[in-house]
């Protein structure tokens, strides 16, 4: 099972108030949806593979 790592959370946090503040509200948007996704799959069990966590689907 993976687990949350609060600094790398953090960081993706900032990264949708750096889109945000670009005013590129689409993405961010976008990119909450990818994180709060991951998360509610962290919070079931679920698994991934390493290849699924090393790509990122962030858009930036």
């Amino acid at each position: 099972m993976s687990s949350v790592d609060p600094q790398q959370l953090a960081k993706r946090i900032d990264t949708v108030l750096d889109i945000l503040v670009g005013g590129d509200h689409a993405s961010a948007i976008n990119n909450l949806e990818i994180l709060k996704a991951e998360l509610l799959s962290i919070a079931r069990g679920e698994t991934s593979q390493d290849s699924e966590v090393k790509k990122s689907p962030w858009e930036i």
